[in-house]
Protein backbone atom coordinates (compact mmCIF):
# COMPACT_ATOMS: atom_id res chain seq x y z
CA UNK A 1 0.00 0.00 0.00
CA UNK A 2 2.82 2.40 0.83
CA UNK A 3 4.55 1.72 -2.48
CA UNK A 4 1.30 2.39 -4.34
CA UNK A 5 0.72 5.68 -2.46
CA UNK A 6 4.31 6.79 -3.11
CA UNK A 7 3.99 5.90 -6.79
CA UNK A 8 0.74 7.88 -7.08
CA UNK A 9 2.34 10.89 -5.34
CA UNK A 10 5.36 10.81 -7.67
CA UNK A 11 3.09 10.51 -10.71
CA UNK A 12 1.01 13.50 -9.54
CA UNK A 13 4.15 15.62 -9.03
CA UNK A 14 5.41 14.74 -12.51
CA UNK A 15 2.05 15.63 -14.06
CA UNK A 16 1.88 18.90 -12.09
CA UNK A 17 5.43 19.82 -13.13
CA UNK A 18 4.65 19.03 -16.77
CA UNK A 19 1.49 21.16 -16.56
CA UNK A 20 3.42 24.18 -15.26
CA UNK A 21 6.05 23.73 -17.96
CA UNK A 22 3.30 23.85 -20.60
CA UNK A 23 1.75 27.04 -19.14
CA UNK A 24 4.47 29.02 -17.37
CA UNK A 25 3.27 32.20 -15.63
CA UNK A 26 3.30 35.24 -17.90
CA UNK A 27 6.02 37.79 -17.30
CA UNK A 28 4.38 41.00 -16.03
CA UNK A 29 4.43 43.99 -18.34
CA UNK A 30 4.15 47.68 -17.45
CA UNK A 31 0.64 49.09 -17.66
CA UNK A 32 -0.55 52.39 -19.12
CA UNK A 33 0.02 54.15 -15.78
CA UNK A 34 3.72 53.19 -15.84
CA UNK A 35 4.00 54.55 -19.38
CA UNK A 36 2.74 57.97 -18.23
CA UNK A 37 5.99 58.35 -16.27
CA UNK A 38 7.74 58.41 -19.67
CA UNK A 39 7.02 62.15 -19.65
CA UNK A 40 9.89 62.57 -17.15
CA UNK A 41 12.42 60.33 -18.97
CA UNK A 42 15.47 62.10 -20.36
CA UNK A 43 17.62 65.01 -19.24
CA UNK A 44 16.02 68.01 -17.56
CA UNK A 45 17.32 71.39 -16.38
CA UNK A 46 15.50 73.17 -13.55
CA UNK A 47 15.67 76.64 -12.10
CA UNK A 48 13.64 78.42 -9.53
CA UNK A 49 13.35 80.17 -6.20
CA UNK A 50 13.56 78.79 -2.69
CA UNK A 51 11.71 80.72 -0.01
CA UNK A 52 13.39 81.41 3.34
CA UNK A 53 12.22 78.78 5.82
CA UNK A 54 13.38 76.83 8.86
CA UNK A 55 15.05 74.49 6.35
CA UNK A 56 17.40 77.10 4.93
CA UNK A 57 17.86 80.52 3.37
CA UNK A 58 15.91 81.63 0.35
CA UNK A 59 17.40 82.29 -3.05
CA UNK A 60 17.83 81.00 -6.58
CA UNK A 61 18.61 77.37 -7.34
CA UNK A 62 19.44 75.27 -10.39
CA UNK A 63 19.38 71.53 -10.90
CA UNK A 64 19.82 68.89 -13.56
CA UNK A 65 18.20 65.48 -13.72
CA UNK A 66 18.96 62.39 -15.77
CA UNK A 67 15.95 60.06 -15.72
CA UNK A 68 15.96 56.61 -17.30
CA UNK A 69 13.93 53.43 -17.13
CA UNK A 70 15.13 50.58 -15.00
CA UNK A 71 15.17 47.35 -17.06
CA UNK A 72 11.65 45.96 -17.17
CA UNK A 73 9.97 49.36 -17.57
CA UNK A 74 8.28 49.50 -14.16
CA UNK A 75 10.49 52.11 -12.46
CA UNK A 76 12.01 55.39 -13.61
CA UNK A 77 15.36 56.11 -11.94
CA UNK A 78 16.40 59.74 -11.47
CA UNK A 79 19.90 61.07 -10.75
CA UNK A 80 20.06 64.76 -9.87
CA UNK A 81 22.67 67.43 -9.19
CA UNK A 82 21.66 70.73 -7.62
CA UNK A 83 23.11 74.06 -6.66
CA UNK A 84 21.03 75.74 -3.92
CA UNK A 85 21.56 78.60 -1.45
CA UNK A 86 22.72 75.87 0.99
CA UNK A 87 25.34 74.54 -1.44
CA UNK A 88 25.72 71.73 -3.92
CA UNK A 89 23.98 68.39 -3.59
CA UNK A 90 23.04 65.17 -5.32
CA UNK A 91 20.02 62.92 -5.27
CA UNK A 92 18.70 59.57 -6.36
CA UNK A 93 14.98 58.92 -6.77
CA UNK A 94 12.82 56.07 -8.04
CA UNK A 95 9.36 56.63 -9.50
CA UNK A 96 6.84 53.84 -9.99
CA UNK A 97 3.17 52.94 -9.87
CA UNK A 98 1.42 50.85 -7.22
CA UNK A 99 -1.53 49.34 -9.05
CA UNK A 100 -3.27 47.89 -5.98
CA UNK A 101 -3.52 51.42 -4.49
CA UNK A 102 -3.81 53.21 -7.85
CA UNK A 103 -1.09 55.70 -6.88
CA UNK A 104 2.29 56.69 -8.24
CA UNK A 105 5.22 56.16 -5.88
CA UNK A 106 8.35 58.20 -5.20
CA UNK A 107 11.32 57.23 -3.07
CA UNK A 108 14.10 59.81 -2.89
CA UNK A 109 17.48 60.03 -1.17
CA UNK A 110 19.97 62.90 -1.15
CA UNK A 111 23.51 63.80 -0.17
CA UNK A 112 22.24 65.62 2.95
CA UNK A 113 21.16 62.27 4.41
CA UNK A 114 17.47 62.77 3.77
CA UNK A 115 15.13 59.99 2.64
CA UNK A 116 11.55 60.59 1.67
CA UNK A 117 8.62 58.69 0.24
CA UNK A 118 5.55 60.16 -1.42
CA UNK A 119 2.43 59.03 -3.22
CA UNK A 120 1.18 60.76 -6.33
CA UNK A 121 -1.75 61.18 -8.65
CA UNK A 122 -2.13 62.45 -12.21
CA UNK A 123 -5.21 64.44 -13.16
CA UNK A 124 -5.15 65.87 -16.66
CA UNK A 125 -1.76 67.56 -17.01
CA UNK A 126 -1.11 67.96 -13.26
CA UNK A 127 0.87 65.57 -11.07
CA UNK A 128 0.41 65.94 -7.30
CA UNK A 129 2.73 64.16 -4.86
CA UNK A 130 2.01 64.17 -1.11
CA UNK A 131 3.79 62.88 1.96
CA UNK A 132 4.07 63.27 5.71
CA UNK A 133 7.32 63.37 7.63
CA UNK A 134 8.55 64.33 11.08
CA UNK A 135 10.63 67.48 11.26
CA UNK A 136 11.94 68.44 14.68
CA UNK A 137 9.59 65.89 16.24
CA UNK A 138 6.50 67.41 14.59
CA UNK A 139 4.50 66.00 11.69
CA UNK A 140 4.82 68.08 8.52
CA UNK A 141 2.86 67.52 5.33
CA UNK A 142 4.43 68.04 1.94
CA UNK A 143 2.83 68.64 -1.45
CA UNK A 144 4.78 68.75 -4.72
CA UNK A 145 2.81 69.82 -7.79
CA UNK A 146 3.97 69.50 -11.40
CA UNK A 147 2.00 71.19 -14.19
CA UNK A 148 2.93 69.96 -17.67
CA UNK A 149 3.17 72.91 -20.06
CA UNK A 150 4.41 70.97 -23.10
CA UNK A 151 6.22 67.69 -23.82
CA UNK A 152 9.46 69.50 -22.92
CA UNK A 153 8.58 71.83 -20.03
CA UNK A 154 6.72 71.97 -16.75
CA UNK A 155 6.35 74.18 -13.71
CA UNK A 156 6.68 72.85 -10.19
CA UNK A 157 5.87 73.98 -6.69
CA UNK A 158 6.75 72.43 -3.34
CA UNK A 159 4.63 73.35 -0.32
CA UNK A 160 4.77 72.34 3.34
CA UNK A 161 2.28 72.57 6.19
CA UNK A 162 2.10 71.63 9.85
CA UNK A 163 -0.06 68.57 10.55
CA UNK A 164 -3.31 70.57 10.72
CA UNK A 165 -2.20 73.88 9.19
CA UNK A 166 -2.23 75.61 5.82
CA UNK A 167 0.34 74.99 3.10
CA UNK A 168 3.11 77.53 2.43
CA UNK A 169 5.27 77.59 -0.69
CA UNK A 170 8.84 76.50 -0.01
CA UNK A 171 10.11 76.30 -3.59
CA UNK A 172 8.85 76.88 -7.13
CA UNK A 173 10.29 76.97 -10.59
CA UNK A 174 10.36 75.62 -14.13
CA UNK A 175 11.94 72.57 -15.77
CA UNK A 176 13.01 72.23 -19.40
CA UNK A 177 13.84 68.97 -21.17
CA UNK A 178 17.05 68.86 -23.18
CA UNK A 179 16.66 67.89 -26.82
Amino acid sequence: MRKTSAAILVAMLIIATFGFAQNPPQKPTPGPEHKKLEYFAGNWTMEGDMKPSPFGPGGKFTATEHNEWMPGGFFLVSHSDENTPMGKGNGLAIFGYKSDEKVYTYHGFNSMGEAEAAKGTLEGDTWTWTNEDKVGGKVMRGRYTVKQLSPASYTFKFEMAPESGDFSTVMEGKATKEK
